[in-house]
């Protein structure tokens, strides 16, 4: 009797091993995430909340089990908003830490990672919105989780134009940063304003370290726009507020989704009074399934817009794990296509649903716009616009 005994208990043995070694990367325990961010360079204003935002999610989805067993493990390099710098941190995460996601940061070192996130399969969540990042014909493992540049533009000129009420055309000026981030939303911006019959009456670059506008505006001022998009930062953004205010200059500011935020009336004081802010993501304490839980993280201390998208990016990115869990295999092809899966997802309402498609990655085509009133964001408008298919990518 001991030798079918001893048969049975090796050929169990052997099959356990069997089951170890086929088992999917799904049921691994931990799960190892890249970050980069610009905590010490020309963004770190803006860069800094959203990492925080970043930190925090992944807490909750280990605290929560949103992923069951499996946990996130993740490393956060600080690239100063130096491309060749977030290079070497992504060599560093692929070759060393073994990441199977990337949440990234700018414009510019997005768009120069896309080919080492495709040829090595690692699915990217940035916190760059170029329209460039949408069309995965050029770059099939780039995501986010906001309306594009361009939409978020075009959302904000169909807002002004709808509710024109004079004859004549609006007149548009726009001021921006000479970086890829900054340029990203001006030829659409051109584009869409003349199909909607804006008048452009002039172009100024401020950089996004600059202490003084005065030069640009009075150029500007010349032309009397209507409107004038900022570009920038929240920084750069106070420094031409308040110089327009010094020069008088009567136009209705509106700057894109990292141009002004809960900092920007305490830079610029009451030059911040109705400017129109574009975001993406609830502001803090509204009453939405998420805020409850990024209360609960961060003991009710009152947090960035830039902090909810970036907690909001780590639920995407769960989501799209979580999928992959459920076939029963994850790797970054698996992620990848989880993530197309998403048909009107809401990550906890701290954003507007998100859907990716095989062949469009555009999460939605909806812009918030917020106004300060009383150095507080409230919120103007939300404006959503048709998926056209020629807009993709541009």
């Amino acid at each position: 009797m001991k030798h079918p005994l001893r048969r049975l208990a090796r050929a169990l043995a052997a099959l356990a091993l069997i089951v170890a070694l086929a088992a999917p990367a799904a049921l691994a325990q931990e799960i190892s995430i890249g970050m980069l961010a610009d905590l010490s360079g020309p963004t770190a204003d803006v860069s800094t909340p959203y990492a925080n935002g970043l930190r925090d999610g992944a807490k909750y989805i280990n605290e929560a089990g949103l992923l069951g067993a499996a946990k996130l493990k993740f490393t956060l390099v600080d690239y100063a908003y130096n491309a060749q710098q977030a290079l070497s941190a992504y060599k560093k995460f692929t070759s060393q830490d073994n990441i199977l996601f990337l949440q990234g940061w700018g414009t510019q070192d997005t768009e120069a990672l896309t080919q080492f996130v495709t040829k090595d399969k690692v699915p990217t969540i940035s916190a760059s919105y170029s329209a460039h990042l949408t069309d995965p014909a050029k770059a099939p493992y780039n995501f986010f989780v906001a309306a594009d540049y361009s939409t978020q533009v075009r959302a904000a000129l169909k807002y002004f134009k709808d509710n024109w009420k004079e004859s004549r055309a609006p007149k548009l000026a726009l001021m921006y940063p000479n970086v890829p981030y900054g340029l990203a939303s001006i030829p659409p911006a051109k584009e869409y304003a003349k199909e909607l019959g804006f008048e452009l009456v002039g172009e100024e670059i401020v950089d996004l370290k600059a202490m003084d506008a005065t030069a640009q505006l009075l150029r500007l001022a010349k032309a009397a726009p209507d409107f004038t998009w900022i570009g920038g930062t929240t920084q750069s953004t106070a420094v031409i507020l308040k110089d327009a205010q010094k020069l008088n200059l009567k136009t209705q500011f509106f700057t894109n989704i990292w141009g002004a935020d809960e900092n920007l009336p305490p830079l610029a004081g009451p030059a911040a009074e109705g400017v129109i802010s574009l975001q993406a993501a609830v502001a803090y304490g509204q009453d939405v399934p998420g805020m409850k839980a990024i209360e609960k993280l961060t003991g009710g201390k009152p947090q960035m817009t830039h902090y909810v998208r970036g907690f909001a990016s780590m639920l995407v990115m769960a989501e799209g794990i979580k999928r992959a869990q459920a076939k029963g295999k994850l790797g970054g092809e698996e992620i990848k296509a989880a993530l197309e899966t998403l048909r009107d997802f809401d990550p906890m309402g701290l954003t507007a649903p998100i859907s990716y498609f095989p062949d469009d990655h555009r999460p939605n085509m909806t812009a918030y716009l917020y106004v300060f009133k009383g150095g507080k964001m409230e919120l103007l408008a939300k404006q959503s616009l048709e998926r056209k298919k020629e807009w993709l990518g541009k």
